[in-house]
């Protein structure tokens, strides 16, 4: 079984997530710059991030924070968001082999449902996970255990693609093995360093694009195929 993260992965999302996170933080007294505010929360739930700001932000900060972030995103998710380029040909090629795959992800239903309705997608994700069915967000592994039990799969057949160092701990975490991926917008000018992230964090392999799973001319191809038939479970 294939598992999806979904803003970075599927959704090519986090330019507006980060961009809006960061106007948000600094509404509430928290000024970042974007690759600080990328290196700390990148992949990270809601509710670490109001932790976060309970920790760090002046009083009361945490209260208007999760209603002015959510508010300026959904706006811009529900206007500006696309699919990550290569992601239905990889869809595709899942369905012709009989590949079961899921959505694990942070976001909450919310957001993950309007960003696929946005992009023309619902359909082709049907069975969906959130950080809000668990304790814990990545990167414990908590959700991706959910998943895997929900869908009745052993963690060791579960192959997961991430595009945060968070999101690969959990998943090495939950005993499932990692890609990471590189193909998002909000990592163009820092691939190689976030490469060097998602392989010191547990991934296998990172990916430039979805094509790299099922190019039969790539050796990560070759191996990534071979890690897909003996998770079709």
């Amino acid at each position: 079984m294939v598992i999806f993260d979904f803003d970075g992965v599927i959704a090519d999302s986090e330019l507006l997530s980060l961009g809006t996170l960061r106007d948000a933080l600094a509404d509430g007294g928290l000024h970042m710059s974007l690759d600080h505010v990328r290196s700390l929360f990148l992949g990270r739930s809601l509710k670490s991030i109001q932790d976060y700001i309970e920790q760090h932000g002046p009083t009361n900060a945490s209260e208007v924070f999760a209603h002015r972030w959510q508010s300026a995103l959904y706006k811009r998710l529900g206007h500006e968001l696309n699919p990550m380029p290569g992601i239905l040909p990889f869809l595709d090629h899942l369905a012709e082999r009989g590949i079961r795959h899921c959505v694990a992800s942070s976001s909450k239903f919310e957001r993950i449902r309007l960003s696929l309705s946005t992009m023309g997608l619902a359909d082709r994700f049907q069975v969906l996970f959130s950080a809000e069915q668990v304790h814990n967000g990545k990167p414990a592994p908590d959700l991706f255990l959910f998943a895997a039990t929900q869908m009745g799969t052993h963690p060791d057949a579960c192959l997961v693609i991430e595009d945060s160092p968070h999101g690969i701990v959990a998943t090495k975490a939950a005993g499932m093995r990692a890609m990471g991926f590189l193909r998002g917008a909000h990592l163009t000018d820092i691939q190689d360093a976030h490469a060097t992230l998602l392989l010191k964090a547990g991934a296998e392999h990172v990916l430039h694009d979805f094509s790299e799973l099922y190019n039969t001319q790539s050796q990560t191809a070759t191996n990534a195929e071979q890690n897909i038939k003996a998770n079709n479970t």
